[in-house]
């Protein structure tokens, strides 16, 4: 049998349920999910394969205006993955109330085949998903338009039919055993970053990084050291908390993800630091694996 192989991109608008729909056609969990807009910030890789097929798809940042540094360098990760995906899968959530001009002014320029995915028809009825399907085919008239539930897993099998329908013929691109291209330290610091968007509010998630210090293995447990970078102090103050509480909050939640990840005991250490508008500097984002 003809073996196929190549790359899947997820795109869309913020909260459109991308990292959700990403984690449930790989069956991994990839991606951090939070109720806030712009959660993801790389583009992350997961990979499935059987005998036959090797499926590469892309989580990408929610699609925006950038209006900073860090943002830009994330619509450049956008970007990329729009030159060398083989299926373009656009994510929209049935109740979208914005403009999303943004989405279909990028993704008319790709000549690819595009399955347009209307997300979350589980918390909506027929007369809407009827009207979404005609708006979507009114503006892109792509290649097909399947209503889901990532949630619910809703329509997943008509997804992945529809890729291995269009996937081209290729031999693999990663070792058959991979399932991302992506460290572990990459994952510890995002469940870390995660915990910060579910703990505290308003900007201060947005203005944070994590970076993995220190990742000592053992046999019996690891040892991680790692910073988490804000950009004033009384950004500091709010992730430190009141006698610590909030720290040491954020680093409990996030150790009993990690150890679930590593399958592994953890000792976290978690330091707060300010570099000052380090979402505005080249230096940082490079340092913080973001390229533009």
């Amino acid at each position: 049998m003809e073996h196929r192989a190549g790359f899947v991109s997820i795109v869309g608008k913020p909260n459109a349920g991308k990292s959700t729909l990403m984690n449930i056609l790989v069956g991994e969990r990839m991606s951090i999910i939070t109720h806030k807009a712009q959660t993801t910030r790389h583009r992350i890789i997961g990979i499935i394969n059987d005998e036959s097929t090797q499926i590469i798809f892309s989580d990408t940042p929610g699609i925006i205006q950038p209006k900073y540094g860090l943002q830009k360098s994330m619509m450049s990760a956008v970007n990329e993955s729009f030159l060398d995906a083989d299926v373009l899968l656009v994510v929209t959530d049935i109740n979208e109330k914005h403009d999303e001009t943004d989405v279909v002014e990028k993704v008319k320029k790709y000549e690819g085949p595009i399955a347009v995915l209307i997300n979350k028809v589980d918390q909506s009825n027929q007369d809407l998903v009827s009207q979404k399907i005609e708006y979507w085919q009114k503006e892109l008239n792509p290649t097909a338009i399947i209503p889901i539930s990532a949630l619910k897993e809703f329509n997943i099998e008509a997804i992945t039919g529809f890729i291995r329908e269009n996937l081209p013929a290729h031999p693999p691109y990663y070792d058959k055993e991979e399932l991302t291209d992506r460290s572990e330290r990459f994952f510890v610091a995002e469940m870390i970053r995660e915990q910060i968007f579910k703990c505290c509010e308003k900007e201060v998630p947005y203005s944070s990084e994590v970076v993995i210090v220190s990742f000592k293995e053992g046999e019996d447990l690891h040892r991680i050291s790692a910073e988490i970078i804000v950009e004033r102090e009384t950004q500091k103050a709010i992730i430190i908390g009141k006698g610590g509480t909030m720290l040491k909050k954020i680093a409990s939640a996030a150790r009993y993800d990690i150890e679930a990840f590593l399958q592994k005991k953890v000792f976290l250490e978690v330091f707060v630091k300010v570099l000052d508008d380090w979402r505005n500097k080249d230096n940082y984002l490079k340092r913080f694996g973001y390229e533009k």
